[in-house]
């Protein structure tokens, strides 16, 4: 079994998960269920696939889970967009968030390249 809290994947994931769970706090009370959600959803995925699939025996899981992880990070790249457009928060965290998301997706890209 893999260590997935040694993997800089992991550890930019869960910074990632923290502040989205932040900034989503102040999001007005209508995306309770909407946006609010998508983000904190997507951005739970991202750690969530990277601990399951370092939990799998086989190598081709493990670049499955990483692969799904990856695509949640993606998704949170368009959630966060779409958040700073509708104004729920400034584009200061926008860049903050997205800055953070594009450096969990370059080490989880780069894991999953040196794995294959």
């Amino acid at each position: 079994m893999r260590d997935h809290r040694k993997l800089e994947a992991f550890q930019l994931a869960d910074k990632l998960v923290l502040s989205v769970y932040a900034v989503t706090k102040k999001f007005p009370a209508e995306e309770r269920f909407g946006l609010s959600s998508q983000l904190r959803r997507a951005a739970v995925s991202i750690g969530a696939n990277i601990v399951e699939g370092s939990a799998r025996e086989s190598k081709a899981d493990y670049i499955r889970f990483l692969s799904i992880a990856f695509a949640s990070a993606r998704e949170l790249h368009y959630e966060l967009s779409v958040a700073t457009r509708l104004g729920y928060f400034a584009d200061k965290q926008y860049e903050q968030l997205d800055m953070l998301a594009s450096r969990t997706c370059s080490a989880l890209s780069g894991l999953i390249k040196a794995l294959r």
